[in-house]
């Protein structure tokens, strides 16, 4: 497959979410293709569905979306670089109780 030809550029590493929003603004013959490779490669169950379940709406009327597929992928956009989460805001190491009396570790 030309990655120039397909409807959908870096297929393969789309998430589902990503995958839901994009295939919104495909026509039927782009999505159908999708779908085609899909279930050629992946198979994903849940992305089989979604896709078919689009092919109906499309086929009963629907009209592509007007955003633009071509597009990154939404949680590739303005994301921030690295993590807010330090180790300063970890909770404290909690060990459990021995067996025995609880006010006096490790006596029985």
């Amino acid at each position: 497959m030309q990655e120039q030809d397909f409807p959908l550029p870096d297929y393969d590493q789309l998430s589902t979410g990503s995958l839901q929003h994009m295939i919104r603004s495909l026509g039927q013959d782009e999505l159908t293709r999708v779908l085609e490779y899909e279930q050629e490669h992946n198979d994903r169950p849940q992305v089989v569905e979604m896709m078919r379940q689009r092919l109906d709406e499309l086929r009963r009327g629907a009209q592509p979306g007007s955003g633009e597929h071509r597009a990154e992928p939404a949680e590739a956009q303005d994301s921030a670089k690295g993590s807010p989460v330090t180790p300063a805001g970890a909770p404290e190491a909690m060990h459990p109780l021995r067996h025995g009396n609880h006010n006096r570790p490790g006596t029985t």
